[in-house]
């Protein structure tokens, strides 16, 4: 019988906050802070879908890499078959769409798009140089996906979304590395700069947005200087780091726009991807 320690590892579950609150930001910046709760948790909810589908089917077609590279990895350890990992993950995929689909045809092809992308970052991320950017673009549609849900999709949600696959594609670029505990180059990573300037530009005259992204470029420069540095597993650290920094990105973009109370809990969705992680690897 799988255990359970199996089963959220295979999900990378404890990154599951930084979804949670991407789906929180997004709705508030398409369409303010007062928010539909029941649809802003059923998104949340169908967001987590595609993220553990996406986690379980990445281990399933990675098992013959984990073999040889990360033999601890639930598949090669044996402790669970690869076409069970395939037929989980993608049953959870399936899932996401029709659920997107409930929230109307913009939606749904939104949900659908996001299911594609999860699908191709996972086929090909070992065998592409571009595997940063497609997976930017699952974060982006994140976001895109949530706002359509409640039937809005205004410039502001497309900006943010913008600053989160940048930041996505900086983090991705050093996970790349994480199997290897090195940084091959330094100068891809300078595309973390990107949200932080959007973060900084809509925060700007508001105290609290300010401070949030004050402690976003702090736990940023922590993660670099361990990447910088390059000791015996920086990298890895860093990783889980900036993953965790996604939802203080998100705080940040809901204090700016009038929700201090929902940028708190965001800041709050930070920590708990940390203590977490402490129990489930976040990679």
């Amino acid at each position: 019988m799988t255990r359970v320690a199996t089963i959220l590892r295979l999900g990378r579950v404890s990154n599951l906050p930084t979804v949670w609150t991407n789906a929180l930001a997004a709705a508030v910046l398409a369409v303010g802070a007062t928010l539909p709760g029941g649809t802003v948790l059923a998104t949340a909810a169908i967001l987590s879908l595609f993220y553990i589908g996406g986690m379980w089917l990445n281990d399933a077609f990675d098992a013959e890499i984990d073999a040889r590279e990360r033999s601890t990895r639930p598949i090669p350890a044996g402790e669970i078959g690869r076409v069970a990992v395939f037929a989980i993950g993608g049953a959870l995929l399936a899932l996401g769409i029709v659920g997107g689909f409930g929230f109307g045809p913009a939606a749904g092809a939104a949900a659908l798009a996001l299911a594609a992308t999860v699908l191709l970052y996972d086929w090909l991320h070992k065998r592409t140089v571009s595997s940063p950017v497609i997976m930017g673009a699952t974060r982006f549609l994140c976001y895109v996906f949530a706002a359509l849900a409640l039937g809005a999709l205004p410039w502001l949600v497309l900006v943010a979304a913008f600053g989160l696959f940048a930041y996505v594609v900086g983090l991705t670029y050093a996970a790349k590395q994480e199997a290897y505990d090195r940084l091959d180059r330094a100068w891809p990573l300078a595309v973390l700069a990107f949200p932080l300037l959007v973060a900084l530009v809509l925060a700007w005259g508001n105290a609290l947005a300010l401070a949030i992204c004050l402690g976003l470029a702090a736990l940023m420069a922590v993660a670099l200087r361990r990447l910088f540095r390059r000791a015996k597993g920086d990298v890895p650290k860093a990783v889980v780091t900036l993953i965790a920094g996604m939802s203080l990105y998100d705080a940040a973009l809901l204090a700016a726009v009038g929700a201090p109370g929902l940028a708190i809990l965001a800041v709050a969705g930070c920590g708990l991807t940390m203590l977490l992680q402490r129990i489930v690897p976040g990679t």
